[in-house]
């Protein structure tokens, strides 16, 4: 029987490359994200994908879509919670505290309401995979991303109770700490961060890559295969993980 998986925050980035890897493993997928575009795009480009637009932070909707791929599915084996959001970059005193929430509510908050639909499925089954996105943020400090560095640490700290909370119903819990990953993303992320810095945007790309020892970005699929193999029979007894994927990280960004 194929596995029944879903992704919030699928329609680009990470989560479409994670879709993209369980489509190849023979599963069934099911993706979540606001933008109707990007859903649109995924759709077109991988056909058999199941795709459900809602904002990963809204329990309301998340839960009307919980309940529709119980009637498509009747089970949910993987959950791939991967809402993420920037948020701001700035000193400590310069957040705003609605950019702040706003952060926090994508990063940690939507990590808990898709990990609270999934349990009740998961433990009847007995069985299941809950992975959270994390980042190597949510290993370090990370400075003038206050916002979202307690956000992925609150990520961490979630999944190593969850572990604990449901290992006895044969659910296993871990997160991924992805370093820097190429694409649009962290393009954002460098160009605002040289603007605060006041430095040209080439020399905070090589900041960023001389962070890893290996000098370099990694790439989505990098993520998606550390996901798909979290989800494998062959990661049957690794739980409560913060798994990284980044070139090992030996500091964070000036």
């Amino acid at each position: 029987m194929p596995q029944h998986v879903c992704i919030t925050a699928g329609g680009s980035g990470l989560g479409l490359a994670m879709a993209a890897a369980f489509l190849t493993e023979g599963a069934e997928v099911a993706i979540t994200d606001n933008n109707p575009k990007m859903l649109k795009t995924a759709k077109e480009k991988h056909p058999n994908l199941l795709t459900l637009e809602a904002d990963a932070s809204d329990e309301v909707t998340m839960r009307a879509h919980f309940n529709a791929l119980m009637q498509k599915w009747g089970r949910l084996d993987v959950m791939l919670a991967n809402a993420g959001s920037a948020g701001p970059t700035a000193a400590i005193e310069d957040i705003a505290l609605e950019d702040w929430q706003r952060c926090v509510a994508v990063n940690l908050e939507a990590s808990f309401i898709a990990a609270k639909l999934a349990t009740p499925i998961m433990k009847a089954q007995k069985s299941g995979v809950i992975t959270l996105t994390s980042s190597t943020a949510g290993q370090w400090g990370y400075p003038t991303r206050a916002p979202y560095a307690a956000a992925k640490w609150g990520v961490i700290g979630l999944m190593k109770t969850l572990a604990m909370e449901l290992g006895a119903y044969g659910i296993r819990v871990n997160a991924i700490c992805p370093g820097s990953v190429e694409g649009a993303r962290i393009d954002g992320v460098i160009a605002r961060a040289a603007q605060a810095r006041g430095i040209a945007e080439n020399e905070m790309r090589q900041d960023y890559a001389d962070c890893a020892s290996m000098r370099r970005f990694i790439r989505a699929e990098d993520v998606a295969d550390m996901a798909v193999f979290l989800a494998s029979p062959k990661a049957r007894s690794i739980s409560g993980m913060a798994m990284a994927v980044d070139g090992h990280t030996e500091k964070m960004p000036r």
